[in-house]
């Protein structure tokens, strides 16, 4: 009987003993399985985060990319233009050469276009010189093909050099090897710079990781050589897979994280220069506002351990559907920094018409057009400020920045129907189609009165020149030349009515 109530006595405890024992275990695994889950959450987010992240550097590097691809492809096509104007022109001097150089450097906006004979003298706008020891491409006999390098000029001067052959070109006596231009990289990056809200920096850099932009790829980089600021910033492996994708012209990106903030570089290579357009994002926004979340959510989670399984199942669509609206929202912002950076470098800024870079890529529309019969009724009416150097130089530039807005307002006045561009510093052209077309010669007219109105009275005077697309024309260019021929011929006449000229 002892011994019956002894182990009566016992039981009540053994039983209450193993609730304990269950309840911790339910306890510890839901705990494990809540540090489990936060675990996973915060890998998970980490993967979308660097996903976008990297998705958005890469698209922001590819445009540049391709920014500096179309530069190089109008250059080139330029280029061969001003040749077979060359070619058809009766160059009898030197200076005759360089004057027309300068005339179709400023009339296609090139930039230091140069001529090369076969003993390697440069011809330009300004001077003549030996240039094989300044270009390494002259040391060929003879070019085959196109030419893109960079050059290092005048210490720290950095080119990029686009040369093309000159075939059966004859100036002089002397055949002819080549057509080059060169473009600053300090234009280039000018032309790449827009508003990244101080997330972002990019960079162009070259084979061997040299800076050749100058710019800051953040404090601890600077503008030093990519190669040497990474090296002791990422694992050995990963800093030789960076120098092997330049070496080899690839895309990449890798994510490092210095003073305990994560960076990602997102590199993409500019075909046929040996370069690479950098982008680095200092502290990604969509990681700082997820893992806010991410925080708050899990401090909730540790309290509530009953309810942590469910949350954290919401929590992760909740991330889900966050990053996509966060990368949703950062692209949507991208492209409206895109279109406004698009509308910029295609806008001239003294008169608020369309300028050169918008008349060249017009230009290339309307020649595959011409090309494919695709396009009508089309006219170009070229127009010359007549006496803007006179009133530069006697009033000063104030002046003769007010003269090209007043000549910019009665072209657009005249021809409301027309796109405006400025293509030089006095010269404007106009497109016409539709409308504008059919009342071109009725415009012209009344514009020419106004003009010479104008003459006696001291105000705008706009020498105009025209011309209209026929069925030989093969390209723009040529009804271009035609309208150019007319508006100097046109400028004489004023200039025997009392106008001022540039003379």
């Amino acid at each position: 009987m002892v011994i019956f109530h002894e182990k009566e006595k016992d039981y009540p405890e053994n039983l209450y003993c193993d609730s304990d024992r269950r309840s911790v275990l339910i306890m510890t695994m839901v705990l494990l399985s809540t540090l489990w889950a936060s675990r996973q959450i915060i890998s998970s987010t980490d993967e979308a985060v660097s996903a976008v992240s990297s998705f958005y550097l890469k698209a922001m590097a590819d445009r540049r990319a391709k920014t500096i691809t179309n530069l190089i492809s109008n250059n080139f096509y330029q280029m061969e233009a001003a040749i077979d104007v060359i070619r058809d022109e009766e160059i009898e001097t030197e200076e005759e050469l360089r004057a027309m150089v300068g005339k179709i450097t400023s009339l296609l906006s090139l930039s230091r276009l140069a001529l090369v004979d076969e003993d390697n003298i440069v011809y330009t706008q300004y001077t003549t010189y030996t240039g094989g020891s300044r270009h390494e491409f002259l040391a060929q006999d003879q070019m085959d093909e196109r030419i893109v390098n960079t050059v290092y000029l005048y210490g720290s001067s950095k080119q990029l050099c686009l040369a093309v052959p000159t075939t059966d070109l004859t100036i002089l006596g002397k055949p002819f090897k080549a057509c080059f231009v060169q473009i600053d990289i300090n234009d280039i990056v000018e032309l790449l710079a827009f508003d990244d809200y101080d997330r972002t920096s990019f960079g162009l850099y070259s084979k061997n990781g040299g800076n050749l932009s100058d710019t800051e790829l953040r404090p601890y980089i600077r503008d030093q050589n990519l190669f040497d600021a990474m090296k002791d910033v990422v694992p050995p492996r990963e800093w030789d897979a960076l120098c092997d994708d330049f070496l080899e012209e690839k895309e990449g990106s890798l994510t490092f994280v210095t003073d305990g903030i994560a960076e990602t570089l997102c590199y993409v290579p500019v075909p046929d220069t040996g370069w690479e357009t950098v982008v680095l994002i200092r502290e990604s926004v969509i990681r700082d506002q997820i893992h806010g979340i991410s925080e708050n959510n899990l401090a909730v989670s540790r309290k509530q351990i009953i309810l942590v399984l469910l949350s954290m199942l919401v929590f992760a669509v909740i991330l889900l559907l966050m990053a996509r609206k966060i990368a949703r929202d950062k692209l949507e912002a991208e492209q409206e920094n895109s279109r406004n950076f698009r509308s910029m470098a295609n806008t001239d800024s003294m008169t608020g018409v369309r300028n050169k870079h918008a008349y060249s890529e017009a230009e290339l529309s309307l020649n595959r057009k011409i090309h494919e019969n695709e396009i009508g009724n089309l006219a170009v009416v070229v127009c010359d400020i007549n006496g803007l150097k006179y009133v530069n130089d006697t009033q000063g530039h104030a002046a003769g920045d007010k003269l090209i807005k007043d000549a910019s307002n009665m072209i657009c006045e005249y021809f409301p129907h027309g796109a405006v561009y400025r293509i030089g510093g006095d010269e404007f052209v106009v497109l016409l189609q539709g409308k504008g077309y059919d009342m071109m010669h009725e415009t012209i007219n009344d514009l020419n009165r106004r003009i010479e109105a104008n003459i006696a009275e001291h105000a705008v005077v706009i020498a105009i020149g025209y011309s209209t697309l026929g069925t030989q024309d093969e390209q723009l260019r040529d009804v271009f030349e035609r309208a150019d021929q007319m508006m100097y011929e046109r400028k004489k006449q004023l200039k025997e009515m009392g106008a001022r000229t540039r003379e």
